[in-house]
């Protein structure tokens, strides 16, 4: 094939610490001469919830840039691409292996790394600023669930974002959870609501954490299995209606993509009360395939 090139890359499973669950990620760990079109079609024809793209940074105090796509658009931020990345750089020594903290360069600006050392390390990044947005119909939100009204905890469904828009809506316990599915015309009532693409986060509080699944099929993932961008806003809408401690130093875990046979747990740490000095979102990231790609 005349002027064809080869672009190397890996498939880690995310936010576990076993092969085939979690939740999976491609990461090219260099994406230079890749243009943005061509950086799209790779990711749809993987076909996973992410995929990024390793490039120099253009800000100083960044180890590398990131971009990071769905199977059918560029994403400002996204939280297992950044965990599983920042697992493939660490593995590779394009970071030194020896880091215990460095900033990725996104589309959403610096994105701090934190690494806890061990035989396979978790990764933890700092949440960029949350920001609450309008609350939901409840009845509007269980419809678009599939599920009865009283299914719904009495919180206001309400839009929280870290840089990707998501809807929490609060469930009674798992089996209400599970029972979950996307209702296309109730779906349709939210985003005239919100007057744009929307991810919907459902959840039940555990005595772990919480219990979690989320849909974003305008994002070209039908149900995702870990998402660590709306773990950071889960933890502060669950500490702004007191389903969860917010204290300083508290860890607590999301566990999501159970129903769906992909099992995640997602990490979340407090720093000062109920997250003033931050939120960190962790996991395990395991590696399962080195790759050639020929363009």
């Amino acid at each position: 094939m005349s002027g064809a090139r080869s672009y190397r890359y890996r498939v880690v499973d995310v936010f576990t610490n076993q092969p085939l669950e979690g939740n999976p990620l491609a990461v090219f760990p260099d994406g230079r001469g890749l243009e943005t079109e061509t950086m799209q079609k790779i990711a749809k024809e993987l076909n996973l919830s992410e995929t990024t793209f390793v490039l120099p940074s253009t800000r100083a105090e960044c180890a590398v840039g990131v971009r990071i796509f769905t199977p059918t658009r560029e994403m400002l931020f996204a939280g297992h691409p950044t965990i599983g990345t920042s697992f493939v750089l660490l593995d590779e020594g394009i970071v030194p292996k020896n880091s215990d903290r460095f900033i990725l360069d996104e589309k959403v600006g610096p994105v701090p790394i934190r690494v806890e050392p061990g035989a396979r390390p978790m990764i933890w990044l700092t949440t960029p600023p949350i920001q609450f947005g309008k609350t939901f119909d409840p009845l509007a939100c269980a419809r678009a669930l599939g599920i009865d009204p009283d299914d719904l905890l009495n919180v206001p469904p309400q839009m929280v974002t870290a840089g990707n828009p998501t809807l929490f809506i609060a469930l009674k316990n798992k089996d209400a959870v599970d029972r979950t599915w996307l209702d296309s015309a109730g779906l349709q009532v939210l985003k005239d609501a919100q007057q744009g693409a929307i991810c919907v986060f459902a959840f039940a509080p555990t005595k772990e954490g919480a219990y979690s699944r989320m849909f974003a099929p305008e994002y070209g993932v039908i149900e995702d299995p870990a998402t660590g961008s709306s773990t950071g806003p889960l933890a502060a809408f669950m500490m702004q209606h007191d389903l969860v401690s917010g204290a300083g130093g508290s860890r607590f875990i999301s566990e999501q993509g159970t129903k769906m046979g992909r099992r995640s747990i997602l990490h979340i740490r407090i720093h000062g009360d109920r997250g003033v000095d931050g939120i960190e979102v962790g996991g395990y990231t395991t590696p399962l395939v080195d790759a050639t790609m020929t363009l």
